[in-house]
């Protein structure tokens, strides 16, 4: 949740023109004139890209004649990534101009003529404001990787049962024997050489998997140029040929996995590049977390645990209203149950009983 990233996706047609996410900020301006809080929405015209699936919403109204999209989407387009989307200044009063931007965003959706508002991957600050106005909450789960203290890989395998720590060092020996070497890239460190085999990599990813790649090669490279710093690339070369990469950024205190690809096929080595490598980082770091984006139950076995995350919806129809608040209470108590089973099923050592 950066202006350089926000701005990056504009400004190399990521999003706006035809991609369905349109482009509509929401801005508190003080009587000064300066910003003193915004909400970066955007109108879109379809459900794709957002990593919090409401595909089963938009039938449902269809089907009573109603019509879904457009809709508002307060997010980050295309990172299922947890944080603020209520941004405040620090030196005003904060839940006050986030409850301005919750009102806002309800008669900004009006205004627009959107069937619903949707502020997904929101942290708790926000999502108290929002349950206040009326905002329904939904729970979902990803894996996140803690950092206990380690102070190496070893130190983290220890915590792990023995079975799990031999099923890990095969897998990261497996992963590079055909004489794969890793590289981890940052800074300036990172050439457009680089960006060019990545872009490679994302796009055969997307057209193996059905789907269609939301990110340009201008994008990356914008990203290079505009924050190099808090990039890691995770490139893996067989001689002097890149074959695989995995993208992340480095936050203040946690990495996030973002993208992977690959144009040859290795045993275990997404979970090398992906998984095991940002550990090795995040401990160099001192990093408290990984955060391997969306889905994936196998990352439990690798060592990253259920985690919580929560978004808040708003529908302008009071039947399409009730209908999802009642779908969602439902749906809540099935996340946390899930959760607590995945949360036993954790491959660490159990403790002994008192």
């Amino acid at each position: 949740m950066s202006h350089a990233f926000l701005q990056a996706l504009e400004a190399t047609g990521c999003v706006g023109g035809r991609s369905g996410w349109t482009p509509a900020h929401l801005v508190v301006e003080a009587p000064s004139g300066q910003m003193a809080a915004a909400a970066p929405a955007y109108v879109k015209a379809h459900s794709q890209g957002e990593y919090v699936f409401d595909h089963a919403f938009a039938d449902a109204y269809a089907r009573a004649g109603g019509q879904y999209y457009p809709k508002l989407q307060v997010a980050v387009p295309f990172t299922p990534v947890p944080g603020p989307r209520l941004l405040v200044r620090q030196d005003h009063d904060a839940p006050m101009l986030r409850r301005l931007l919750a009102r806002g965003l309800l008669a900004f959706r009006d205004r627009l003529g959107c069937s619903s508002v949707h502020v997904t991957f929101a942290d708790e600050a926000d999502l108290a404001v929002l349950r206040n106005e009326g905002f329904l909450e939904r729970n979902d789960q990803q894996f996140h990787w803690r950092n206990e203290g380690y102070g190496s890989f070893e130190d983290f395998l220890s915590a792990l049962a023995s079975r799990k720590r031999k099923a890990i060092r095969r897998e990261r020996r497996d992963a590079l024997a055909a004489g794969l070497v890793v590289e981890r890239l940052t800074g300036s460190a990172i050439e457009d050489r680089h960006w060019q085999a990545f872009f490679d990599f994302y796009m055969d990813t997307g057209a193996r998997k059905w789907g269609r790649p939301y990110l340009t090669k201008a994008f990356f490279q914008e990203l290079g140029r505009r924050m190099a710093d808090r990039v890691l690339l995770v490139m893996a070369r067989r001689g002097e040929a890149y074959i695989a990469g995995a993208l992340n950024l480095i936050g203040a205190d946690a990495l996030y996995g973002r993208n992977w690809g690959a144009v040859e096929d290795h045993p275990f080595l997404h979970f090398e590049l992906c998984y095991y490598q940002a550990i090795d980082f995040a401990i160099e770091r001192g990093l408290s977390r990984v955060e391997a984006g969306a889905q994936g139950e196998h990352k439990l076995a690798r060592g990253y645990r259920p985690a919580t995350t929560r978004s808040a919806h708003a529908f302008a129809d009071p039947g399409l209203h009730d209908a999802v608040a009642d779908y969602l209470s439902r749906e809540m108590t099935y996340v946390e149950a899930l959760k607590d089973e995945l949360d036993e099923a954790a491959p660490f050592r159990k403790e002994p009983p008192a």
